[in-house]
């Protein structure tokens, strides 16, 4: 699965690796290495403006954690943080987005936690890894969208609708296989235009062939979620083995 992941790249940065034609400013998202469910995070997908036919490449902030668009409560969205690519085209909370509301949600790489067994009561039973791109160009995970009303609000009231994504998983690689049995499925540049057409309403899952990824450890702070700096994604080193957090 993907609990955790780091967001840092420049958003004008992403409108040029991605080829978006449309962006609001004022959705910019502050730099953060340490994303939880429900926060905001960068979000590429293509669609029609109203009126027309043709899909606009865009670039938004939407909330991590979907939310049905029958769901009674926005509270739905922390279980709905991934989504398996084997069933994402059956399952109702997830089918209609797949059909077509598909996005890339671009990262420069997610957190996975290793459960090892340990006799030594002063060190963690779960160590922390951060999976990345060998090339350090950022990861381009699977995902889908979904718009919510809440009926709480007015229809014209800024926060009547709620727009949030998943991330699709699959089976993980050899290398990350040993810390987790799943992983994103992310793509590259060549599947991005088919992945995120809504015209079509198949979209290929199969995973990348391995390789591009690299993992190493990271320190235990990253379990903190109000720790959030750049060195959260640094290779740990046996100074985090003597050091509270």
């Amino acid at each position: 699965m993907c609990g955790r992941f780091a967001s840092s790249t420049d958003p004008a940065e992403l409108v040029r690796l991605f080829g978006v034609e449309q962006w609001d400013p004022t959705e910019t998202i502050a730099p953060s290495w340490n994303v939880a469910p429900t926060a905001p995070t960068y979000a590429v997908l293509d669609r029609a403006p109203r009126g027309q036919r043709r899909p606009v490449r865009q670039l938004h902030a939407l909330r991590w954690g979907l939310v049905p668009g029958w769901a009674n409560s926005r509270e739905t969205a922390v279980k709905m943080i991934n989504a398996r690519a084997e069933t994402v085209h059956e399952k109702p909370a997830y089918r209609q987005a797949y059909a077509a509301r598909r996005c890339l949600i671009p990262v420069d790489g997610y957190y996975e936690w290793q459960t090892a067994p340990t006799d030594d009561l002063s060190r963690p039973p779960r160590r922390p890894y951060f999976v990345h791109r060998a090339d350090g160009h950022p990861l381009a995970l699977a995902g889908l969208y979904e718009f919510w009303r809440d009926r709480t609000h007015p229809g014209d009231h800024p926060d009547a609708w709620l727009v949030t994504c998943t991330i699709v998983t699959t089976a993980a690689e050899p290398l990350l296989a040993p810390v987790h049995e799943r992983m994103p499925l992310y793509l590259g540049p060549d599947r991005w235009d088919a992945w995120l057409d809504p015209h079509t309403e198949t979209a290929d899952l199969t995973p990348p062939p391995p390789g591009d990824l690299r993992i190493h450890a990271v320190p235990d702070e990253v379990g903190r979620i109000r720790n959030n700096h750049p060195g959260l994604t640094r290779p740990r080193t046996e100074d985090d083995d003597t050091t509270l957090f």
